[in-house]
Parts: C-alpha cells; structure tokens; sequence
C-alpha cells in the first residue's frame, strides 16, 4: 500500500526552526484529527491485493472551514479494478462526501475524538463492481490517544448503509456494513514513523432480489511512513 499525503499552507516564518512531526494520514485506519486552519490537505492512497489482483485507487482533499476548523469537509474519488470482474478493466468508482466534526480534543491533546458521516454517491459501475448502484450513507467514530510521547493508539468503528443497492445482474436490496479498526503508531522519529494496523470489515453484497450475503475480512498490515518538510513549508 502507498500513501501520498500533501498539504497547502502559508508559508512558514523564517525564524521558525522546528518542523511538525507526522501526525495522520495511515494506510488503513482514521485518524481523529482535523486539518489546521488555512491548510487543505491531498490525500492519494493506493491498495493492490496480490491475490485477487483487485486494485483501488483514492484522492481526497480535506478542507477546515473558515473560521472554525472543528468543523472540516471533504470529498474522496476513487478508481478500482475488480480483479472478480473478468474483462472489466479499471474506472472510476463511487464519490463519498464527506463531513467532520472535532467533538474532543485536537492534534495538540492527549485524546481526540470527531466522528465522521459521509455519503456515498453512485457514480461507479456497479456492473464492473466499481460500485453500489445506489446512494448510501456511511458513519465513523476515530478515536486517538496519545499513550506515551513515542507511541500513539487510533481507533475506529463504523457502519455503512445503502437503501437498494445493485449487483451486476441490476438485482436490488439494502445492504449494511460494519468496520472496526485500531492501529498504534511508533514515532521513531519526528519524520518517520513505524505502524502496525489492524482493521476487520464486515458487509453485505447483493445476490439475488432483496437476498444478500455477508463477507468478512481481516487485514493484519504492518508499514512505515515519512514525511519530507520543505523550506517553503510544504510537506509531503
């Protein structure tokens, strides 16, 4: 898995020596932390399971609101190959809008809580399982907690749902999901940083007319990320 994360801001001041450690942006699991003001973040992450060959794509960007960055928005595209799909090629998948709320806490304390809720529009193939064929809403609840000035613990649980969801035969029925995740985070350095992520995901497919079965995955991922601080005070 790759995770390319760029933020806009202004520039830093000339007198300022320190640079900001890594804070978000994991493979696999929210962090609870929204962007600070003025800064719009881009997301790109991109997934490929050996196996299956499925592939996925993603570019969010995050935007703080004016004013009061408790509140943040932002929107995720995404491009995937279904590798079940045979023939199916790549394209474009669902968009998911989405809103943040920093209920507790920041990237300055201790523990930060913001619940998220999104929506998913169809704009993929369901088809080519590019998609669900139909408008779904999703909620997450990232919790973070600083356990030692080295060692950082996130947390998420979250829940999915799509009213008439579509198969690839145009079948329809409302289908659910459920995610857990929970990932600790080692700052070896302020730049660099060793992870370990844990995420189980259960939900359901359509099968037939108002019938669906449940899948269940678990993905045990261990990485690393760095970060690059620019003297313009871009980082990557």
């Amino acid at each position: 898995m790759i995770n390319l994360a760029i933020a806009c801001m202004p520039a830093a001041p000339e007198h300022k020596t320190t640079q900001p450690g890594i804070q978000d942006n994991s493979f696999l699991v929210e962090e609870a932390y929204n962007q600070e003001p003025r800064v719009v973040q881009h997301i790109n992450t991109f997934s490929r399971l050996w196996n299956s060959k499925d592939w996925i794509y993603t570019f969010t960007q995050e935007w703080p609101m004016p004013g009061d960055p408790r509140h943040q928005l932002s929107y995720t595209l995404v491009a995937a190959h279904a590798g079940a799909y045979a023939g199916s090629g790549a394209g474009w998948g669902d968009v998911i809008l989405n809103y943040r709320y920093q209920l507790v806490g920041n990237g300055d304390t201790r523990t930060a809580f913001s619940p998220r809720l999104s929506v998913l529009l169809p704009s993929g193939d369901e088809t080519q399982g590019r998609g669900f064929g139909a408008t779904g809403i999703q909620a997450s609840f990232p919790l973070s907690v600083v356990l030692h000035p080295r060692l950082v613990s996130h947390w998420n649980a979250g829940t999915t749902f799509v009213s008439k969801a579509r198969d690839a035969l145009h079948n329809r029925a409302n289908t659910v999901g459920y995610n857990l995740g929970q990932s600790l985070i080692w700052m070896a350095h302020p730049r660099f940083n060793v992870m370990m992520e844990t995420v189980y995901a259960s939900a359901q497919s359509v099968v037939a007319p108002d019938q669906t079965q449940w899948t269940r995955l678990l993905y045990v991922s261990p990485g690393i990320r760095w970060a690059y601080n620019f003297k313009n005070g871009l980082p990557i």
